[in-house]
């Protein structure tokens, strides 16, 4: 419950504004809901690069598709499902339709989640790059 901008602990406390009930920070399960179904959408690889690539600009649905190597109808349906769900957003110039982010913070979360992932690949081979060509 929410009394006056704030949430109401089940022990009948009023936990400050920003935090969840209980003074934990487990976020109530509406919330939870609505992220799993975000990723729901991001864990399609190709989803995922449509994503990477409009957060480095703005572009129709043919330049996206020839940059993700997908075709045409596929990277329409993937941008129809990313706009439904808020996170693209398009605008109409003449005949030709461009798609953007909606949604900066997933393009924070992606480009966490690839750049973590590249670290990790880097460091678990990086000691054998060291070793080539030594004879070791």
């Amino acid at each position: 419950m929410r009394a006056g901008g704030r949430r109401t602990a089940p022990d009948g406390a009023v936990a400050p504004a920003g935090t969840f009930a209980g003074g934990h920070d487990d976020p109530p399960p509406e919330l939870l809901t609505e992220a799993a179904a975000a990723f729901g959408l991001l864990a399609s690889s190709a989803r995922l690069h449509i994503v990477w690539v409009l957060a480095q600009g703005e572009s129709d649905v043919s330049g996206l598709a020839e940059r993700v190597g997908g075709a045409l109808p596929a990277v329409s349906q993937h941008l129809t499902k990313l706009k439904l769900a808020g996170l693209v957003g398009s605008r109409r110039e003449g005949r030709r339709v461009v798609y953007f982010v909606a949604d900066p913070d997933v393009v924070t979360v992606v480009r966490l989640m690839v750049t973590q992932l590249a670290s990790r690949a880097e460091a678990s081979t990086a000691p054998a790059r060291r070793f080539r060509g030594t004879g070791a």
